[in-house]
């Protein structure tokens, strides 16, 4: 359990030091919703773009579904077309988490050979960590998905919902989780995991 929260807060640090160099006629640091996909296409060099089956792309089968594709040799980041339209906030995290592994898997941009593909189940919008049904308890991913997976989540929530302007939305709009998800153009699931994380994991 400790290695778990020791990874999650890893990620979390991460987030917030690849936001801070992000330029300010870029992102201002304070608007919201995070510019993700400008922050991956004019920060990152990453090309961002849709396709529908990523599975063949990933040399998985046409069966195979994927939300999202790194490709680090040509720097580009491709999201399934079906899902980006059936849920924007999705598109989002899936953006974010790829973001996750070309910081923390691919030696901060260094280009590489192998494809990091992630399918739906393994891009979770609650980040690393987890509760149980009592609300108290660490449930920890590690026995389902790989670390670098937890870690990519993590790292997306992180980016998508900045630490220090969720402090600052729940001031003005208190427990309304769907004005908190609107404003940070996240689900409502996703900004629920973002605070419980940080009231209970990150302190």
């Amino acid at each position: 359990m400790r290695r778990v929260r020791e990874r999650a807060r890893a990620a979390e640090a991460a987030a917030e030091e690849q936001l801070a160099a992000v330029p300010d006629w870029l992102w201002d640091g304070r608007s919201l919703p995070v510019p993700v996909e400008s922050i991956a296409d004019n920060h990152y060099g990453l090309l961002v773009q849709e396709e529908k089956e990523l599975g063949w792309l990933a040399g998985l089968g046409i069966n195979a579904h994927v939300s999202g594709l790194l490709l680090p040799h040509t720097r580009e980041i491709w999201i399934d077309t079906e899902e980006a339209r059936r849920a924007p906030a999705r598109r989002r995290f899936t953006i974010g988490h790829e973001l996750g592994h070309w910081v923390l898997h691919c030696n901060l941009g260094e280009t590489a050979a192998e494809i990091v593909h992630c399918r739906d189940q393994v891009v979770l919008e609650q980040g690393a960590v987890e509760k149980d049904a009592s609300g108290t308890h660490l449930a920890s991913e590690r026995t389902r998905f790989p670390p670098e997976e937890m870690e990519a989540n993590q790292f997306g929530a992180a980016m998508l919902m900045p630490a220090a302007l969720v402090r600052i939305a729940t001031d003005k709009f208190g427990s309304d989780v769907s004005a908190l998800a609107e404003t940070f153009g996240v689900s409502t699931m996703a900004m629920e995991r973002r605070i419980w994380f940080l009231e209970r994991v990150s302190a």
